[in-house]
């Protein structure tokens, strides 16, 4: 699955967002980890931005082969995934990403939680996926990192458009003594998210 989605990187409603994959892995203190948007999610065209934190172990351990899709074989990714389906939200409708395209890390180079400055580190690239989804109708934030830093980035560089936006828990493990009502918060967002994006379309 992954060699197919390696081959449609270059495709109309992706290759953009792959020339930026490209110029974020060249970082200002060498060479990043960062994964490709998935082509089999929206691209530029997608109506619902599905915004996480950061890479995960499973997305690292790909290295430059590695996507950001619903796709990988990990709890949160199956929860997302689930909840998509659930709410009747085509996957094509949707882009998700991370606050931070690469992996925020601590002074010894072990993961660590995005910090102020690793969101504001991160910003310009949030700024630069946003000016490219033109469609974009809804932003679902998984954890407050990732609403923290949606926020920074439409009040410290605000963008033409300005889309309503919900903010969820992160569907990790981490958050299982909450499940329930995470779940139920996540199951709404999706719900809500698949509304506005059937918004201003003919019916069928």
């Amino acid at each position: 699955m992954r060699i197919s989605k390696l081959a449609r990187l270059d495709q109309d409603h992706v290759a953009v967002l792959s020339e930026l994959v490209r110029s974020w892995r060249q970082g200002p203190d060498g060479r990043r980890t960062v994964p490709w948007f998935d082509p089999d999610g929206g691209g530029v065209r997608a109506r619902v931005l599905l915004l996480m934190e950061a890479p995960g172990p499973h997305t690292l351990r790909d290295g430059d082969d590695g996507f950001c899709s619903e796709e990988n074989a990990d709890p949160t990714n199956r929860a997302v995934r689930a909840a998509r389906a659930r709410a009747g939200l085509d996957q094509r409708e949707c882009l998700k990403w991370n606050v931070m395209p690469w992996t925020p890390t601590d002074r010894d180079g072990r993961w660590a939680a995005p910090r102020v400055g690793d969101l504001e580190a991160a910003r310009p690239a949030l700024v630069a996926i946003l000016r490219h989804l033109p469609e974009l109708r809804a932003v679902i934030t998984f954890g407050a990192p990732a609403l923290s830093g949606l926020m920074r980035a439409l009040t410290l560089e605000p963008p033409t458009v300005v889309v309503p936006v919900l903010g969820v828990p992160h569907p990790s493990p981490r958050n299982a003594r909450h499940r329930e009502e995470s779940g139920r918060r996540i199951a709404t967002a999706f719900e809500w998210a698949a509304l506005r994006a059937n918004e201003g379309r003919p019916a069928t």
